[in-house]
């Protein structure tokens, strides 16, 4: 492998789009919060700024309602589309998610250009808690393009999706994952510019996607969100290609 894809989440506006896409990212990741107000213009400008660069847009909606969905990439056109719905309870079980495969299908038939990513819930670092991910992984993998793993701690900051625990994701198991996988994983969850080098030289994923660790802070070192600290992308940035250059 020459080339590691990095992909950075919450950038909600085309300035700092420009700025990650100068940074070296890959793949920009964008949130529509919720699905009354899904049209958002700045969020429209960020995935239209793509077009024509060596980036990609990634998007992911807050909302998983079929007619929504298809509104969603009419307006936007994203290159991928990223579904990250809580897929297990709070004891790890996975619980019923047909209806989720049943929409993916549908859009892969509707949208045939616009690639599906699906968010795979991995245990905490050194407590995996018995996630079936694998399990899920292979329901999921005939209708997916990418795979990103994500923490699982039973409780999700956001009800009802994984993810923004700014928690490290069991890496035995992501790497599991990226063997038994048949399309690409990034690895994701805690995912920071101290921590991806080792990461990528552990799970030797496809790419590499981070959020909270790179988002700047308060003045108690909260993450702030959707504010991305230029320095931590950069950083980040440079440690994931110095893993592959130095394999």
């Amino acid at each position: 492998m020459t080339k590691i894809a990095v992909q950075i989440y919450e950038i909600q506006d085309p300035h700092e789009a420009e700025k990650m896409i100068e940074l070296g990212v890959d793949h920009l990741g964008s949130v529509i919060l919720n699905e009354e107000n899904w049209k958002v213009p700045s969020i429209k400008e960020t995935v239209r700024l793509t077009k024509g660069t060596a980036a990609k847009s990634s998007l992911i909606p807050l909302f998983n309602t079929p007619d929504a969905v298809f509104k969603v990439l009419e307006y936007y056109n994203p290159h991928i589309i990223h579904f990250c719905e809580t897929l297990t309870n709070e004891d790890g079980k996975a619980i019923p998610y047909n209806d989720l495969i049943d929409l993916q299908r549908s859009i892969k038939e509707k949208f045939p250009h616009i690639n599906i990513m699906r968010s795979i819930p991995i245990g905490i670092s050194g407590k995996p808690n018995g996630v079936p991910t694998i399990e899920i992984a292979k329901d999921f993998e005939p209708v997916s393009d990418y795979f990103l793993t994500d923490t699982w701690l039973g409780k999700e900051p956001v009800e009802g999706f994984i993810g923004i625990t700014g928690k490290t994701c069991d890496w035995n198991t992501a790497q599991e994952l990226v063997q038994a996988s048949s399309i690409p994983v990034f690895l994701a969850g805690g995912m920071s510019p101290e921590n991806v080098y080792n990461g990528i030289k552990a799970v030797r994923p496809f790419g590499v996607d981070s959020c909270t660790n790179t988002n700047e802070t308060d003045g108690n070192g909260k993450p702030l969100r959707f504010k991305k600290d230029c320095g931590k992308v950069k950083k980040f940035v440079e440690e994931a290609q110095r893993a592959i250059t130095k394999s």
